[in-house]
C-alpha cells in the first residue's frame, strides 16, 4: 500500500508571525514533524505550502531523502478562512491522488514521533480501519458553561488511578484510505482507529509562552532518550568550535579563519583510537573545505542547515545510534544534536543557551584547545569499553 502524507504550511500566521519557519531548538518548526515522517513507514511526504522560502529550503536541505517532495499551494487555500480539508482536496485534485493511504501531519505538533505516525498507519493496514487519528488520554475533569460537570460525579470524585479520563484529539496525525477520502472529502470517516500520544502533545502553540513550554518538553524528551556506549563518532561544528567565530573578509570574500594546530593533532590521535571524525557546518566555506582536506577529514559536510536530520540519516546509514556519537557545538543550530547524542561538549566561550544544555562544558575556548580537550576526554571515556 502506498502511503502518502502532506504537511500543509501557510505563510501567514497571526499569533506567532512566521511560526512555521521560526526556530525551535535551532530548527524550523516544520522540520520536527518532517524529520519524523522521513524516518517513518511513509513512502512519500509532500510539504504543501505557499511560502517560496520554505520551498527553496526543503529542496536544498532534504536532497538526501527521496521521500521528501514540495509543492506550491494555491492562494485560495492559504488564507485565514481556508479549512484543512480544502487544502487536502486541492492536493488530491491538483497534485496527486496516487496513494492508498492519505496522511495529514501538522507542523504545529513537534512532539509527534515516527512511532506515532507508524501506529496510525497500522490502524488502517493491520487493524483494517477506514481512518485513524492521534488522541491524548487526559485525566482532567470537564464542566459545561451552565456549571455542571460533564464527566464525573462531584459527590463521588474518583482518584486519578481509578479514573478512565477522556480521549481528546490532539491534532497531530490523521490518516484515511483513498476511497474514504474521495467519497467523504474528510480527513477521517467510517471506522476510525485511535492512537494515544503522550499528554505533553496536547500543548497548542498559540503564543510564545506555549512555544517555550514545548521547547522544554522537547529538550526533556531528547535527554531522557539518551543512552551510553562506546563513542564511535565525533561530530564537530566549525565556527565557534574549530575557530573562535571570527572571519576576515575582503571585497573578494573570506580571507582567513584561525585554526588551532593542537586541535588537529588531537583529532589525529582520536582517529588512531578508532573514532571516526565528522565535520558538519551550516556555512559553505572554501576555507573550511581546504582545512578539513588538510586534516584528512573526508566526512566533511558544508551548508547543512538542519543538522539533526542530516546526522540522523548519517547514523542510520552506518547502522549505528546517537548513543555512539559525541558532538561539539556552540550555538543554537547545534542544540538538537547537543540534546540527542550520547555525549555532548561545548567550548568554554559558547553561547549561554548551549552551555545550559550540553553534557560537558569544556575548560578551553574555541580555537584554543577545546577540541583537543574533548578528544582526550573521549579517549579516556572509551577505555572502559576496551
Amino acid at each position: 500500500m502506498k502511503k502518502t502524507a502532506i504537511i500543509p504550511l501557510r505563510k501567514g500566521s497571526k499569533g506567532i508571525p512566521g511560526k512555521n519557519k521560526k526556530k525551535m531548538l535551532g530548527r524550523p518548526l516544520f522540520s520536527w514533524v518532517l524529520t519524523e515522517a522521513i524516518f517513518s513507514d511513509l513512502d512519500e511526504i509532500y510539504v504543501f505550502t505557499d511560502d517560496i522560502e520554505i520551498i527553496t529550503f526543503i529542496k536544498k536541505e532534504y536532497y538526501w531523502s527521496p521521500k521528501v517532495k514540495v509543492e506550491l499551494r494555491g492562494e485560495q487555500n492559504a488564507n485565514d478562512t481556508a479549512s484543512t480539508e480544502s487544502v487536502m482536496i486541492e492536493f488530491a485534485n491538483e497534485v496527486t491522488n496516487d496513494f492508498d493511504i492519505f496522511c495529514l501531519l501538522q507542523a504545529t505538533s513537534p512532539m509527534t514521533t515516527s512511532e506515532d505516525i507508524n501506529a496510525v498507519l497500522n490502524e488502517i493496514i493491520t487493524h483494517k480501519k477506514t481512518a485513524a487519528l492521534t488522541v491524548v488520554n487526559t485525566h482532567r475533569f470537564t464542566w459545561n458553561s451552565e456549571g455542571t460537570p460533564q464527566n464525573y460525579d462531584i459527590f463521588n470524585r474518583p482518584r486519578r488511578q481509578d479514573f478512565e479520563g477522556l480521549l481528546i484529539e490532539n491534532g497531530a496525525v490523521y490518516a484515511t484510505t483513498k476511497e474514504a477520502f474521495l467519497e467523504t472529502k474528510n480527513r477521517v470517516s467510517g471506522t476510525i482507529g485511535l492512537v494515544k500520544m503522550e499528554e505533553t502533545s496536547l500543548v497548542e502553540i498559540d503564543s510564545m509562552t506555549d512555544w517555550k513550554i514545548v521547547e522544554e518538553l522537547l529538550v526533556n524528551r531528547l535527554k531522557k532518550s539518551k543512552s551510553h556506549q562506546r563513542i564511535d563518532y565525533l561530530v564537530l561544528d566549525v565556527d565557534g568550535v574549530f575557530t573562535n567565530g571570527q572571519v576576515f573578509y575582503a571585497a573578494e570574500g573570506e580571507l582567513a579563519k584561525a585554526f588551532d594546530m593542537r586541535d588537529g593533532m588531537g583529532l589525529e590521535i582520536l582517529r588512531q583510537h578508532k573514532v571516526e571524525v565528522i565535520v558538519m557546518t551550516s556555512e559553505n566555506s572554501e576555507l573550511v573545505a581546504q582545512r578539513m582536506k588538510k586534516l584528512q577529514i573526508s566526512n566533511t559536510f558544508l551548508g547543512v542547515k538542519d543538522k539533526y536530520s542530516f546526522l540522523r540519516q548519517f547514523i542510520k546509514d552506518r547502522n549505528s545510534s546517537f548513543a555512539a556519537v559525541a558532538y561539539i557545538g556552540d550555538d543554537v543550530n547545534d542544540l538538537t544534536n547537543i540534546c540527542s547524542v550520547g555525549w555532548s561538549f561545548t567550548p568554554a566561550d559558547a553561547t549561554e543557551i548551549v552551555k545550559q544544555k550540553a553534557d560537558y562544558l569544556l575548560t578551553k575556548s574555541a580555537a584554543a584547545g577545546a577540541i583537543r580537550e574533548a578528544c582526550e576526554k573521549i579517549i579516556a571515556y572509551n577505555e572502559r569499553y576496551e
